[in-house]
């Protein structure tokens, strides 16, 4: 089966050569990379110039994050597809073909594993690890959800119940994830394995100000989808972030 890469970028230019070798380098070979860029203007489209003849990519102004992965979307001819940010790159050679396995193996709709986040001044040091764990579709009613940049779907399961709402700014890809596995009830499957490697970000006042907005557009995911959580749901899903201090990697 073929496999889609799609990565979203915006003046990535010190972190996406690590994001591109990290994809072109693994070993699976039914593998296609797309990079939807934002109009870069500090050598993003240079670097992605240089990779030309192994990628697929285009780069002009868009209408946010999920706007642009829409873009991606039209542009993929796999089987599977799945995304990784411009400062992120895969851990090792075999994620996709370990991801490729598991569509076959146990003929799911999604495949999903875990993520490790890293300190950016220092990739070696792991500061979080967010371990998804066997998937159950109560776990949604308990706060969880799987990791965005771990997750791989069927491009047909996009064709037939829909692509990224574009009138979400932070959480349009936990309305998808929702839409897709809880609403829809899609199998999926978990890989006990780090599947992606993530810069981490700061705790700052703007990031409050992100979990709060993230907050109330998780609420509306549940409502545009006709959908009911428990009354602590959208609680625990910020919450859980804690534990993830204290996990190790697989």
């Amino acid at each position: 089966m073929k496999i889609s890469i799609i990565t979203v970028s915006f003046n990535s230019a010190t972190t996406i050569r690590q994001t591109i070798e990290s994809v072109l380098a693994q070993d699976y070979p039914e593998l296609e990379y797309i990079v939807v860029d934002g109009a870069s203007k500090d050598g993003t489209v240079e670097i992605l110039k240089e990779f030309a003849d192994s990628i697929k990519f285009i780069s002009e102004p868009d209408k946010g994050i999920y706007d642009a992965m829409n873009k991606g979307l039209k542009m993929v001819t796999g089987d599977a597809i799945g995304t990784i940010g411009g400062d992120d790159f895969y851990p090792n050679n075999q994620v996709i073909s370990q991801v490729a396995k598991a569509f076959v193996e146990y003929q799911t709709d999604a495949v999903y594993g875990d993520i490790q986040f890293i300190n950016p001044d220092d990739i070696h040091t792991i500061v979080r690890y967010w371990k998804a764990g066997e998937y159950s579709r109560k776990n949604w009613l308990q706060g969880w959800m799987p990791p965005h940049l771990s997750f791989y779907l069927k491009k047909a399961a996009f064709e037939k119940y829909g692509e990224y709402l574009t009138d979400f700014t932070c959480s349009g890809d936990y309305e998808l994830m929702l839409r897709m596995l809880y609403k829809n009830n899609l199998s999926a499957h978990y890989l006990p394995l780090t599947l992606t490697t993530m810069r981490n970000g700061g705790t700052s006042t703007a990031s409050l100000k992100h979990r709060y907005r993230a907050n109330m557009e998780d609420r509306r995911a549940w409502k545009i989808n006709n959908l009911k959580p428990n009354w602590y749901t959208l609680w625990m899903k910020p919450l859980s972030k804690i534990t993830q201090l204290f996990k190790k990697g697989a």
